[in-house]
């Protein structure tokens, strides 16, 4: 950490317009990061700031963003990349922004029709539709899953290329157990990850709890059965949204008719090369899981959420006339007796499994060392904790 520190001190005083190579190896002229914003013309700083950004980009790989773009997109365009993106901001843009937003707006109807006269779960001040079953689950489910299929649609996702790997051995469990998981854990790339899970799986997932009272989208993530977190407090809270999660798993491997909870173990985002450390959350209790990993091949723009403010991604993917995304499914995966009684075994063999099924490579550092690089991409001090955990 203490290195981290120095970087960050050498490379905010040197504030330098530097040159930075591209994964094809040719060299972008300036790159426009705050902390690389040019008030000296000294050729052995910018030369210097180079370095210590390539080490960043090294030492904090899963984070780094590798395309045309740049890191925090914000990096020159060539003249041909700037009349694309001229060219789809008054066509195709506005086109795809009506498209959502009516999508939007259709299903939030569906969903308040469905839920006209019937009364909201209740539970450890959690409030969901989950429970709510007969044709209007039935209707919440078939429409939500079309329609999210269709708003990937208008994102220019237009096909996915879908591989379900089969594991003989593995698909039946020596006690005769239910099939059916409880939990689907996935790598965590975008804010896209969501949309793919609710057109295939239809999951409830774990929500800021500021999300339930969202315009349209927060009816929405009720109808879902999002498990709600107070994610800026360490208050007690945790322990009892841990035990909702739990039960919940227990309950979707139970009832066949109930969703499953969707968890992405990571905690993070990562740029989708890379798979980081599990929590173990979605282990905890003791049932099947579902592994499935999510890729997204691009050419222009990286549909991973790194270093990039959500605005100028959305714009940018907007621009994209395609986007492409490729999912593998991984057998349900059973827990030996051994890994019930040790969730971060569970967790950690679950994890091994789908690095060597995705072709990723497992990293260590976690969400603590993302807002370090993320810190130091935007010229600020770390963060007070980050400083007294160094001490």
């Amino acid at each position: 950490m203490a290195s981290d520190l120095k970087i960050l001190a050498g490379v905010n005083g040197s504030q330098a317009q530097t040159p930075r190579s591209t994964p094809s190896g040719s060299a972008t002229p300036t790159d426009e990061r705050p902390l690389l914003k040019s008030h000296s013309s000294s050729s052995n700083a910018s030369a210097a700031a180079a370095e210590r950004i390539e080490e960043l980009d090294r030492k904090y790989a899963p984070f780094a963003r590798g395309d045309t773009y740049g890191t925090m997109g914000r990096g020159p365009l060539p003249v041909a990349e700037k009349v694309k993106l001229g060219i789809a901001a008054v066509t195709l843009v506005p086109i795809r922004l009506v498209m959502a937003m009516s999508i939007l707006i259709v299903y939030y109807l569906i969903c308040r029709i469905c839920t006209l006269f019937f009364t909201p779960h209740r539970e450890d001040e959690q409030e969901d539709y989950a429970h709510m079953g007969g044709w209007r689950r039935a209707v919440v489910v078939r429409c939500g899953r079309f329609l999210s299929r269709a708003m990937f649609f208008t994102f220019g996702f237009y096909w996915i290329k879908e591989t379900r790997i089969a594991n003989e051995d593995n698909c039946r469990d020596q006690d005769g157990e239910s099939q059916r998981p409880g939990v689907i854990v996935s790598n965590h790339i975008s804010y896209l990850d969501i949309l793919y899970h609710m057109s295939s799986f239809f999951p409830s997932f774990v929500a800021k709890r500021s999300v339930a009272k969202l315009p349209l989208v927060g009816l929405i993530s009720k109808c879902l059965g999002c498990v709600y977190v107070q994610r800026e407090s360490k208050s007690t809270d945790f322990k009892g949204v841990s035990g909702v999660v739990t039960e919940r798993i227990h309950e979707a491997h139970k009832n066949k008719l109930f969703p499953m909870m969707l968890l992405f173990p990571e905690g993070t985002t990562t740029n989708g090369d890379y798979l980081l450390p599990f929590k173990s959350g979605a282990f905890l209790a003791k049932v099947p899981v579902l592994p499935v990993i999510l890729r997204y091949p691009y050419n222009r723009l990286s549909p991973a959420w790194d270093s990039i403010s959500g605005v100028r991604h959305v714009f940018f993917l907007l621009c994209q006339f395609v986007n492409h995304i490729e999912v593998i499914h991984l057998p349900i995966y059973y827990p030996s007796e051994q890994e019930k009684e040790d969730p971060k075994l569970y967790a950690t063999n679950v994890r091994k499994l789908m690095a060597t099924e995705g072709n990723l490579t497992l990293s260590d550092i976690g969400l603590a060392e993302k807002r370090i690089y993320h810190a130091m991409l935007n010229g600020n001090s770390l963060p007070r904790v980050l400083r007294q955990k160094d001490d």
